[in-house]
């Protein structure tokens, strides 16, 4: 039997859902949507069979039926300094595919200053990409993507275990870090293209940070982040 596509409501009361403005015109104009289809919806907490009962071209409503699933993911928050925008998406689009639970763009002091400043005005293009990737993927809810930060409010957050990834770090890798604490939830810190700056990686270990390596060869940024996603997401659903 084929699979229901899935949608990520924008709007949930009791046992109706509905996709409103860009997001229900693709399914409206572009996928022809019409009474009586069927698709999965998912509600943040839950994902629904649910039959279409009304389309508009900026709204299409449904009626929920029975539960598919429980929302599930994996409980990480990823902080990458902002980078070059086109190779941010990417990582944001993987991370997003990966289950992550939050991005949160950050100013770290090596960030390009023309970035940091335009970084504001990507952050609904950002939204997009990870609601667009969360239904692709078929996952329960969109990861929430923060406004930018600058380093100080980053650091002094406080969100299970904390790991920053350095490439000075030689004995403690991340596998091995979130193998020994057993979190149930991991912050992990990315620097920006040219690293860290010695007065942040001081500021990290100040506020109770861990410092882990992704190895020896040097990885570009959006390489690393995925990598360790992937390594973070692996160790926790085991």
């Amino acid at each position: 039997m084929m699979t229901r596509r899935r949608w990520i409501a924008d709007e949930v009361s009791g046992n109706r859902a509905a996709l409103v403005g860009e997001h229900a015109r693709h399914l409206a104009l572009v996928l022809r949507a019409q009474v009586g289809q069927e698709f999965e919806i998912a509600t943040g907490r839950e994902v629904h069979h649910a039959t279409v009962t009304n389309v508009r071209d900026d709204r299409v409503e449904f009626e929920l039926g029975e539960t598919v699933t429980q929302a599930s993911g994996v409980n990480i928050t990823v902080a990458m300094s902002i980078f070059k925008f086109d190779r941010m998406e990417w990582a944001i689009e993987k991370c997003t595919e990966l289950g992550v639970l939050k991005i949160i763009p950050m100013v770290a002091a090596r960030t390009e200053p023309h970035l940091a400043a335009a970084s504001r005005k990507r952050v609904e293009r950002w939204r997009r990409i990870v609601q667009q990737a969360s239904e692709q993927s078929r996952r329960d809810f969109v990861p929430e993507i923060m406004t930018p930060v600058p380093f100080n409010e980053l650091v002094s957050m406080s969100v299970g275990l904390r790991l920053f990834l350095s490439e000075f770090e030689k004995k403690t890798t991340l596998k091995d870090a979130v193998v020994s604490s057993k979190p149930d939830s991991v912050l992990l810190a990315f620097g920006p293209e040219g690293g860290w700056k010695e007065q942040e990686v001081s500021a990290f270990i100040a506020h109770g940070w861990t410092s882990a390596s992704l190895g020896q060869t040097i990885l570009r940024a959006e390489t690393a982040v995925i990598a360790a996603v992937a390594i973070t997401a692996s160790v926790l659903t085991s």
